[in-house]
């Protein structure tokens, strides 16, 4: 692999990112690398062609060392790196990322720091998710986990989740272009900032958690939103990055709800228009919406392909 060592934020400048909608980076729906027409046939046997979603495998390494492959869009594989390693503790906030290289024709993105670092006790004990892509954890799952102090003075107001629950399902999206996708969104108050798709949740957290990283970018007074279910690696992502509040239009598991409790996160699932149901966290919710002024699905989509939630 040729030793190149391009600048950080050149590296990632040419993605297509936001427009003129209030986002700095959501999904690009027309990128023709995400996916490919494939012929078949409908429910009443006539020859159809549609649009299905492309994943590749992607091998992280940090600096000389190989991490792991992961299955992915690839879209953002920059940002899919870092975050990675920002939520797998093998980046702290204090350490020094000089250099992101994407090798489009290995397939691989090289994370270069100031300090080489030996990760052999993390890469021996590896935990299965329960992510759809069947990602890895390396090392303890809650390491670092009960050191998390999440901001207590932050609300979210049924209003602005309304809004963005609106915003959200109307955007462009890979989803709705071919589906067998998987949307993570990051939000301040009713403004969706960051929308990234992949084929697994953990990798659109991933993207989130590295613009976070690499941009410097607070997750104490956050909101999190995610297509997916609210599972004990959505709240442990979640928390790592600092966001006090964490919501999906699907449902829960008992492990990630005790985990929620446990440190105070706000925990909001099966957000559908004005219904939503909150496990953990409940403090934090202030009740401002007009409940009979909006119908129970804020938004009726013809859509395309299924989530698979």
């Amino acid at each position: 692999m040729a030793e190149q060592k391009p600048d950080l934020h050149m590296a990632i400048a040419d993605k297509p990112e936001g427009g003129d909608d209030g986002f700095v980076v959501r999904p690009n729906p027309h990128d023709p690398a995400l996916t490919e027409q494939v012929t078949g046939i409908d429910h009443a046997g006539e020859s159809i062609t549609t649009s299905v979603t492309v994943e590749r495998p992607l091998t992280l390494y940090l600096n000389k060392r190989e991490i792991v492959t992961m299955m992915t869009i690839c879209d953002y594989p920059e940002y899919l790196a870092v975050g990675y390693l920002v939520n797998q503790n093998m980046l702290l906030p204090g350490d020094n990322v000089t250099a992101v290289e994407y090798v489009d024709d290995v397939e691989a993105v090289i994370v270069r720091t100031d300090n080489e670092t030996d990760f052999e006790d993390k890469l021996r004990k590896k935990t299965l998710t329960s992510g759809c892509a069947q990602g890895t954890v390396f090392g303890d799952v809650m390491e670092k986990f009960d050191q998390v102090s999440l901001a207590d003075n932050v609300t979210i107001k049924t209003s602005w989740l309304q809004t963005l629950t609106h915003t959200i399902n109307t955007t462009p999206s890979l989803y709705l272009e071919a589906g067998a996708i998987h949307g993570c969104v990051l939000c301040l108050q009713d403004k969706a900032l960051l929308y990234m798709e992949d084929v697994g949740r953990h990798n659109a957290v991933d993207k989130i958690a590295g613009y976070m990283y690499l941009n410097g970018m607070d997750g104490a007074d956050k909101i999190f939103y995610t297509t997916g279910r609210l599972t004990s690696e959505m709240v442990i992502k979640t928390v790592q990055m600092g966001i006090p509040i964490l919501v999906s239009r699907s449902g829960f598991t008992a492990w990630g709800v005790e985990l929620a409790r446990k440190v105070g996160l706000t925990l909001i699932g099966r957000a559908r228009g004005k219904r939503f149901v909150a496990l953990a966290g409940e403090h934090r919710i202030v009740f401002d919406a007009d409940h009979d002024g909006i119908n129970d699905e804020a938004v009726h989509l013809n859509r395309k392909g299924a989530r698979g939630e």
